[in-house]
This record gives structure tokens, sequence and C-alpha cells, in this order.
């Protein structure tokens, strides 16, 4: 049989971008022995499966380098991520301090420029187990008692440097231009607090060094729009050390925060829904009918009330099945469609804690819909244009995943395949491009999520729809048909921002903390030149707060370009400059954030120009 470099070569379609191959789907080698008439195609960096291959390689030679230096250091994992790779090592009493990282750093560079081959080979259980424990890698002969009976144990050989790997892999070391190792963390063997810390090496690669800078040059711009920096310095939220992953918001940020809901509750009330608040905590029973007793207990907080289990929510649903259950209602009432935003809590790891963007409490801007199955459709058509509506306000694009059934799952086989053809029915006949990611729905039924783009290039996934018919049937839900019989209604869960406080921190990175004017906190700075000018200021600040306008007087002694310079830094979109002409003109000095320009116009005009822009969200 040909190679599928020897395919491609043939075809014409073998270049060196090409890293990988794709045999009839599946993600191979280029040396990989193709069968007769399969399909064969070339795989990049530009696709994702490309970066994969590309940054699995990296990995691997991250492994090498260190196993050179620190020929003791035990091996554990080390795979491709979103953004490049990482490995975690078993290092005893090294530590990788920023010059070992260096160090490194030094010896990847010799092996890639040794330009070692990728070669794979497998080998029987018992021999595999061998090999490792020969090389004294204890980890690895735990990942090898885990591969079913009967499977393939595949290894990469590089050089001298072996690692238990199922692939696959670059031809060569060689294609690997720039690389650069960009921290070092903590991390628990298989993520569990109760196992041995080991130490966590992250790097990012490119086949040219153009890429390698570009990327760097947007993480020096990430640091300087990191949300927790720039809450601390616009004074808006922070987390303390008395309530790890619970976050505080102040004054201003809470302006922020109440801005989102008043507009989250506007839409809303537009699309149909009915607002509805559940508790925050309610007992085992619930959540043993729910399945996430035993789905999610690990992730709940619990107490003990009268002698009886309780648990802290996790989720809204539960709750909003309650209260769809407290009546019987009619084909003709539905769709019903539920909204709340639930303050939930998760017990999460400390190390995964990050700011507002992974925390243990938030508000979920959840939805719950209750319909008949006819209405599936045209209920998540419904919801899709809702948060295209949203994310189209803030700026943001996005692109769209349908995930199906996991392995931990509840419901029938044929539940599923309805719940699933209904998303996709619904995606079709919208028109949207989605890519379909196996095995990542809840445990509950299938969902489609929104990754929305920063200005970084930087995905999150916020918004999702997912699509039950088993909590109904657990719920025991039901209404009455135009046949006068009972019916198991089709439940819809669904978010737009996802958690509240999570998209707060989405959108201060993604503004780098200037916010368009409706949302911005303080909206202007009245800075008067001389204190004669107060007055004057005053009028204008009463004006300004009939009007809804926020705004900060800046009534200190200091110099008015000082003034000017401190309302920029703290980000506030226009400051109004007073002085004796403009008291003298009935006018304002307006100065934009944006452009740096200062208009003078008359008191109404500015009051009109700002309404306009408020009103309509300009971005």
């Amino acid at each position: 049989m040909k190679t599928a470099y020897e395919i491609l070569k043939e075809n014409g379609q073998m270049s060196r971008d090409v890293l990988a191959a794709s045999v009839n789907g599946e993600l191979c080698d280029l040396t990989t022995e193709v069968p007769e008439g399969a399909e064969v195609k070339p795989i990049t960096f530009e696709d994702d499966e490309g970066k994969k291959v590309f940054w699995h390689t990296s990995s691997h030679v991250l492994a090498a380098a260190v196993k050179r230096l620190f020929p003791d250091v035990k091996l554990t994992i080390g795979p491709a991520i979103d953004n490049g790779f990482y490995y975690d090592f078993d290092t005893g009493d090294v530590s990788f301090t920023p010059e070992v990282l260096e160090k490194i750093e030094a010896e990847m560079k010799k092996i890639i420029k040794e330009n070692y081959r990728e070669e794979r080979f497998a080998l029987p259980r018992d021999d595999a187990k061998k090999l490792m424990e020969e090389r004294g890698e204890p980890y690895k002969v735990l990942l090898i008692d885990r591969v079913p009976e009967g499977d393939e144990i595949s290894f990469y050989r590089q050089g001298e440097f072996i690692d238990l790997c199922a692939g696959p892999h670059l031809y060569s070391v060689g294609a690997i231009k720039a690389f650069k190792l960009l921290s070092c963390t903590g991390a628990y063997w298989e993520g569990d607090s109760k196992n041995k810390m080991l130490q966590r090496v992250y790097g990012i690669s490119f086949p040219n060094k153009a890429m390698l800078d570009e990327y760097l040059a947007k993480l020096e711009e990430a640091k300087k729009r990191d949300h927790r920096k720039i809450g601390r310095e616009m004074d808006l939220f922070d987390i303390f050390e008395e309530g790890p992953g619970f976050p505080f918001f102040f004054p201003k940020g809470m302006v922020l925060r109440n801005l989102l809901e008043d507009y989250w509750r506007k839409i809303h009330r537009e699309a149909g829904y009915q607002e509805i608040k559940t508790p925050i905590i309610l007992n085992r029973k619930l959540w043993e009918t729910s399945g996430h007793w035993d789905h999610y207990r690990e992730n709940m907080y619990t107490t003990v009330i009268d002698e009886t289990d309780f648990a802290v929510k996790p989720m809204n649903c539960p709750g909003a099945l309650l209260v769809y259950k407290r009546q019987l209602h009619s084909y003709r009432d539905l769709p019903i469609r539920y909204a709340e935003l639930g303050l939930v809590h998760r017990h999460e790891l400390s190390g995964t804690l990050h700011g507002l963007m992974r925390v243990r409490c938030f508000t979920q801007d959840d939805a719950h819909i209750f319909m008949m199955p006819e209405q599936i459709k045209d209920e998540i058509i419904g919801v899709y244009k809702l948060i295209d509506k949203v994310y189209s306000t803030f700026g943001l694009k996005y692109t769209v995943e349908l995930s199906t059934r996991p392995e931990n799952s509840i419901g029938t086989d044929e539940a599923w395949e309805q719940a699933t053809n209904g998303l996709k029915g619904a995606l079709d006949e919208l028109g949207v491009q989605y890519k379909i990611n196996e095995g990542d729905g809840a445990f509950y039924g299938p969902k489609i999520d929104f990754h929305i783009e920063d200005s970084l290039g930087r995905t999150w996934q916020c918004g999702t729809i997912q699509l039950d018919m088993n909590l109904p049937e657990r719920f025991d839900i039901t209404y009455i048909g135009a046949d006068n019989q009972r019916h198991r209604p089709v439940m819809i869960h669904r978010v737009v921002f996802g958690a509240l406080e999570r998209f707060i921190g989405i959108i201060t990175e993604h503004f780098a903390g200037s916010f368009p004017l409706w949302l911005a906190p303080v909206q202007v700075k009245i800075l008067p030149i001389v204190d004669s000018c107060r007055e004057y200021c005053d009028k204008l600040a009463a004006r300004l707060d009939a009007e809804g306008i926020r705004y900060e007087k800046d009534y200190r002694s200091e110099t008015i370009n000082f003034k000017i310079r401190e309302a920029q830094l703290e980000r506030v979109p226009y400051m109004l400059v007073v002085g004796e002409r403009e008291v003298t003109d009935g006018t304002v000095a307006v100065r934009s954030r944006k452009t740096g320009k200062t208009a003078v116009m008359r008191i109404d005009e500015l009051i009109a120009n700002l309404r306009e822009e408020i009103d309509t969200k300009a971005l």
C-alpha cells in the first residue's frame, strides 16, 4: 500500500505546508499506509486539525528536552490544546523556574535543529509496559493498564526519546520553526486534588517566526486587557482572599451589571418570556429526580437542614420544572417561556479559578421553554435569532457547534435522535454553518453552543441551546392536548450571556474597559478650568441628571490637562471642559475619549447627541 504522503504527491497536493493527512475523515500521519480507493486530503496549519498535530509534536519536543536535561523527571501527558500545548511533569525536587525554562527552550532548539523524524511503532500490552518500566515512567505504565484489552498500544520515537502516544504527528520536528514556552503552573495528576501535584509547562509554536511574533504581541495586549487588572483600575469588581471564586461588585460595577440585566429583561419581554425566580437551596429528592445528584454531585455544595440533605443549586432547570408543574397546562398555553437570572454555585478546584472567567458562584441568564414536539424548530429558530441580536449589539462575531450525546447520559436512543435532529433541522433552515462536536452534549440532551470572538480573536463559549426530552419525563410534566389527553412537552434550556459575571469579564477585555457609552459606568466627566465656573457646571450636571446621563464632577484644584489625562485613564467616554468662554457663550467643550478631538457645542446639542448614542447602543 502507498502512504498518505505518496498519494498526496501523486495528486499534486503535497507541499511544505502539509503537516498530516485526512484518510476517509480520520486524521493520520503522512507515513500512514492508505487502503486503495481511500479519500486522502492534505491537512495544513490553516486547519484546526493541523494546528493540533503541530502542537502535539511540539509537546513531544518539550518532553524530550526535559528528559535530556533532567533524566529523573517523570513524564505524564502532553496534549495539544486550543492555543498551543502543555506537558505535565513529575519533577521531584526540580523546580521549573523561568531560568530553567530558558534552558529547556535552548535544548528544544537543538532537538529541532537535529530534525528527528517522528517514528510510530506498536507493541503488545506486556511489552509496552516492560518498555515504560525499563525507562522509569510509572505514569505511562498506569495509562497502559487502562487501554482496553486487544487495543493497539502505540509509541512515537524521536531520536532517543520515546513516548506513549496515539498520534498523529509531524513527519519530522524540523517543521517547528518558531516556539516559546509561556509559563509553568501546578497541576494535579488527572485533575484530582487527592493526587500528586505536577508541574505543567505551557508553550506555543508556529511554522514561521512572523506568526509567533504576532501571537506574542496579542498576548501582551491581552495582559493589558486583563479584566482583573481593569476591574481594579476602574473600581468595578474584584475577588478577595476571604472568598476565592466568589466575586464582589462595587458601585460602578453594579451600574454595568444592572445595565446588562435591564437590557436582558427588555429583549426577553419583547420575545414573550416571563421572568421567574427560584430558591438557591432545594432538597436532595429534587436533585435525585433531576439526575444531578448522581451525575453532578462532586460539583455541588451540600448542607443538612432538619436532618434532611439539601444542595445549593448548580443549575436553575429543576426549579423551572417545579414552576411549570404547579398547574395543569393546555396545548393552547404552549410554548411557555420562563426566564431567570438565577444565582448558582458550583465547586471548582482552586487551581482552575480565574477572575470572573472561572468562579464558584455566578448568575446564569437562564430560560426554559416548554413546548409541543411540533414547535421545536420554530422555538429553536426564535432563540437563535435572540442570541444573534444580543451578540450583534456588542459587536461580537461567533461560530456555532452542535454537540451530540456523551457517554455519561440519560434517556433513550430514540429521544436523543429526535432531539439531535430537531437542532440540526433548525440550523439547516437558518442556513447556519456549524461544526459537529461529537459526545460533548449535556447528560440530558444535545446542544447548540455559541463561541463568540473578541477583539483579540480569542473565542469564548457563552450561549447555548439545549434540547431536553428527558427531564420532562423524570419530572412527569404534561399538558392537555387538543384530543383532551395528557401529553409530554419538550423542554429547551438556553442561555445568552452564559454566566453574567463571565460575560462581564469577556466584554471588559473585548473593549479594554472602554465600554460604549450606553454601558459606561461614568458616561461624562465635568471638568471646570477655574473655580468660578462651578456654578455653571452644577447647572450642567442638573441637566444631565434630568436626562438620566451618568456623570462625575472633578472640582479638584488641579490643572485641566491633569484632569483630562485622569479621565482618559478612567476610560470616561466624554470629558466636558468648561471655562469662562463656555460660561459666557452657554456652551461646553466636549472631548471624545475615542478620537481625542474636542468640539464646542450648546448643551441642548450635547444632550441630544449623547441621548442618540445611548439609545442606539452605538459601539
